[in-house]
């Protein structure tokens, strides 16, 4: 009676073995090696297995899901799983059965299983496996206005370059003054970016569409350009594009000059992830200028 009995538990023994070594070679086969324990029940093997860019190993769920790993931002041996991005969640269906490794514990009905797809930051390549979730994972939802001001973040808008008038000068009284600034990307623009997310990316295009200039003097002068750079073969004759006359001296100002602030508006174009619109943003500038008179002596 024991003969046979002892037979059949062996021949069972052996099913058991081949049941075991089988998936965990061919899951580990298709992606990182690893020298981890496998764990295998009816219809589900797991084995665990070195990710590059990961302390230690992760364990992988096999169900023909792949090689796989841990969520991003999952506990993993202690530390945090942060190297695995993007990730997308596919249901799995059928589901798989009662008992499969694949509920981690839970049972059907008790959220679902997922085909789960993330890619690691620094390869590009992508991690998949079976994960169960207690509620279905909705699909990120990007903002296309929000990838405009993060590209806006980028080009570092700055305020204008005054290159007249300049504190170092000495402007006079019933004399036309030439204003002007530099131009660069930054400083005017045009200025390009892009941001991307979810597959969307949006571009925008940046340039000072106006600068308003605070004279010290109570006036203010909005110009449309970057003003004209002064030469002296023009003489006593006004910027044709943008200029002031002051017709009272700055002594009595506070430190006997006029506070001149020149404020740009940066005007950004944007379009993206099937829409469009448009940013502004400011930016300012300061110069203190000393305006005096010209003394007639008789």
């Amino acid at each position: 009676m024991l003969t046979p009995l002892l037979s059949r538990l062996t021949a069972l023994a052996a099913c058991v073995l081949a049941t075991l070594s089988m998936p965990a070679v061919a899951v580990a086969d298709e992606g990182p090696k690893g020298s981890g324990n496998t764990t295998c029940d009816l219809y589900t093997c797991r084995v665990e297995v070195d990710v590059p860019g990961r302390a230690g190993g992760q364990r992988s769920g096999g169900s023909g899901a792949g090689v796989g790993s841990g969520r991003a931002g999952d506990e993993a041996d202690g530390g945090k799983s942060t190297d695995l991005t993007n990730c997308t969640y596919k249901l799995i269906h059928p589901q798989p059965p009662a008992g499969s490794l694949d509920w981690e514990g839970h049972g059907p009905g008790d959220g679902a299983v997922y085909e789960e797809t993330c890619k690691w930051n620094d390869s590009g390549n992508s991690i998949v496996r079976m994960v169960w979730l207690p509620e279905s994972p909705e699909e990120e939802v990007v903002d296309p206005a929000v990838l405009a001001q993060q590209a806006v973040d980028k080009m570092t808008l700055l305020a204008p370059d005054i290159a007249s008038p300049h504190s170092a000068g000495r402007y006079t009284v019933g004399v036309p003054m030439w204003m002007w600034v530099n131009r660069s990307a930054t400083t005017y623009g045009p200025n390009t970016a892009s941001a991307s997310a979810g597959g969307v990316t949006v571009t925008a295009i940046a340039k000072v569409s106006k600068i308003e200039w605070r004279m010290g003097d109570g006036s203010t002068v909005t110009c449309t350009g970057p003003g004209t750079p002064y030469t002296g073969s023009t003489g006593m004759a006004g910027s044709p594009t943008c200029g002031h006359v002051y017709s009272t001296t700055s002594a009595g100002a506070p430190g006997g000059t006029y506070a001149v602030t020149a404020t740009s508006t940066w005007t950004i174009d944007w379009q993206g992830g099937g829409a469009a619109g448009q940013l502004t943003e400011f930016r300012q500038s300061d110069v203190q200028v000393a305006v005096g008179e010209v003394q007639v002596v008789r």
